[in-house]
């Protein structure tokens, strides 16, 4: 692809900014002030005592997170009077956690309806056999778009009369700045959780690798790839093995000219049943192109030229507006399903939104945290550098999780779309087989990294007080599913308990005594 790249913000930006009127900004500063009132009190309180903390104390005393960091803070949700606490200022890594975050600053100041659209144009409006020269793409930042957002794409841009393009696909992506990869994640793998970030993307960035054993050993085995676009190329080193031999397999991608190509090699033993790789790629502008180029064909419009980024005439007229997926449902994308790419293409929207394109992390951290403070999230001693929690540098403690919490779920503006996005206990997301002894008694979200898990969110106790809390463990040496499992069990034991007791004799047992 070449690199015709423009550089600053386009006079064409058809994506509007999210403003506040004054009114609403006067809410918003009472809110954070009662929130910040509400939290010194948390802060002065001494730890809760009683049975509940005894029992969840006991949940975190397990060898699983012996001589682990540990941090944890249990609020009712409607009073916000504190329940439990375990070193709650201690700031510690979130893991995706951050993600947390990151949904906030983006409902708050984009508001859930607002969406990144794509804006297309041609050098003339289509002539009488619906022909263009060249087909020029703006992107404003939407990650949530897939093949089949593509397609309905394509099928707008037939019904608004295109069918074919003598010239190129030009994709203009001057809306983030070219920076893949935040710096601070080290080593980037070929996994599809390290996916690149970009203005255009398609899939997340990744896709996916099929491997199925062919009928007899020492024949090859068969490959297919999702999507099945030309960009990526198989080259096919894999065999089909005896029964008696371990299946190894290996994927591995690399960038070339004009395509990526896709190695897999090793064994497969015969009788199998399919390996499945989920792979990211090195360019996601390339592959986004790909993706649409396909499902141009797929609907008979034509390109004869190649995919290469540009910037669209000024005069150029425009042909469609294309508005895939609010806010609102990318944040539930990201949240329930911990995509990281969609979190960072967040943060550079707000870094464009804050200080006009090219959004970047340079710009886009700043913006968030100032979205933050407006609220009233309590900062001091917070570190963010990037906006999904992959790095290890980021810093927050549980107090501050359950500030944001707390404060999304009294904001009239964002409390319904936040609370949808969070993983289910036992039922969905990231917390589908997790949490399965108390399903459906929890809405949180999930964190894990090397040595670093994470659980924050709501449940409902027992006697049915609803409780907002955040456990985070950082440096524990067992297995991460043991770590994980203790998290788990801090929430089943939180939802047996009740407001004042762990063994379901507190709150709802005086109220039954005080009847008679």
């Amino acid at each position: 692809m070449e690199s015709s790249i423009g550089t600053g913000p386009t006079a064409r930006s058809k994506s509007a900014d999210f403003r506040h009127s004054g009114g609403e900004r006067r809410v918003q500063l009472r809110t954070a002030i009662c929130w910040a009132f509400a939290l010194l009190l948390i802060a002065a309180g001494a730890k809760a005592e009683g049975p509940l903390s005894g029992a969840l104390d006991a949940a975190l005393d397990v060898r699983a997170l012996r001589n682990a960091q540990v941090g944890a803070l249990v609020v009712a949700r409607g009073d916000g009077r504190l329940l439990y606490a375990r070193s709650p200022d201690r700031a510690l890594i979130p893991a995706s956690n951050q993600k947390i975050l990151t949904a906030v600053a983006a409902l708050r100041a984009f508001g859930p309806t607002h969406a990144f659209p794509i804006g297309v144009y041609s050098d003339a409006p289509p002539d009488a056999e619906g022909s263009v020269a060249n087909l020029y793409l703006q992107a404003t930042g939407d990650p949530s778009l897939t093949s089949e957002d593509y397609w309905r794409f394509a099928a707008d841009l037939r019904m608004a009369g295109l069918r074919s393009v003598r010239g190129d696909l030009v994709i203009d992506d001057t809306a983030f700045d070219a920076e893949r990869w935040n710096p601070t994640w080290g080593p980037i793998s070929s996994r599809a959780y390290h996916a690149p970030v970009g203005a255009f993307t398609a899939n997340y960035g990744a896709f996916t690798v099929v491997v199925v054993p062919a009928a007899n050993s020492g024949d090859r085995v068969t490959v297919r790839v999702d999507p099945p676009v030309p960009y990526l190329r198989v080259v096919n080193k894999a065999l089909t093995s005896s029964r008696r031999k371990q299946s190894r397999l290996t994927v591995k991608r690399s960038l070339e000219a004009d395509h990526e190509q896709i190695e897999v090699g090793g064994n497969l033993r015969v009788g199998s049943e399919p390996a499945v790789f989920r792979r990211s790629v090195e360019d996601p502008v390339g592959y986004a192109a790909a993706v649409l180029r396909m499902q141009l064909e797929a609907n008979g419009i034509t390109v004869a030229g190649e995919d290469r980024l540009g910037v669209a005439p000024e005069s150029a007229p425009e042909l469609l507006l294309f508005a895939a997926h609010p806010v609102s449902e990318i944040v539930r994308l990201f949240m329930k399903y911990s995509n990281n790419g969609m979190a960072e293409s967040l943060v550079k929207a707000l870094g464009a939104r804050a200080s006009g394109a090219p959004g970047s992390w340079a710009n886009g951290i700043p913006a968030l945290s100032q979205e933050l403070t407006a609220i009233g999230v309590p900062m001091d001693g917070m570190r963010i550098v990037d906006g999904s929690g992959l790095s290890y540098d980021n810093r927050v403690s549980p107090r501050q999780l359950v500030a944001a919490l707390r404060i999304a779920d009294a904001s009239f503006a964002m409390a319904p779309e936040f609370a949808a996005s969070l993983p289910v206990s036992g039922a969905d997301g990231t917390l589908e087989k997790r949490v399965e002894d108390a399903v459906g008694a929890a809405r949180a979200k999930t964190g894990l990294l090397t040595s670093v898990t994470a659980l924050s969110g709501h449940a409902m106790l027992s006697d049915g007080t609803e409780v907002v809390f955040s456990v985070m463990v950082n440096d524990f040496r067992s297995i991460a599913e043991r770590a994980m499992d203790a998290l788990d069990h801090f929430v089943v034991v939180l939802s047996q308990a009740t407001a004042t007791g762990a063994d379901g004799t507190g709150a709802a047992a005086a109220a039954k005594a005080g009847s008679h």
